[in-house]
């Protein structure tokens, strides 16, 4: 399955989010950024670019 993350976040981030079950932004309004911070090759840039976009379409990562 493709994800539909930007590739400025980097290969390694979007096939380990990919190959954990996260392939759309809904799919990451369940999890929290610091959970996600605990994916091999997902870092904080990653985070910083995918919770950009979720802000821009009004969405966010769930709570801690």
């Amino acid at each position: 399955m493709t994800a539909e993350f930007p590739a400025s976040i980097g290969k390694v981030a979007t096939r380990e989010l990919t190959a954990h079950g996260y392939t759309t932004f809904d799919s990451l309004t369940k999890v929290s950024a610091k959970t996600l911070l605990k994916i091999h090759g997902v870092g904080p840039k990653a985070i910083r670019i995918l919770g950009e976009e979720l802000a821009a379409q009004g969405k966010a990562y769930a709570a801690d």
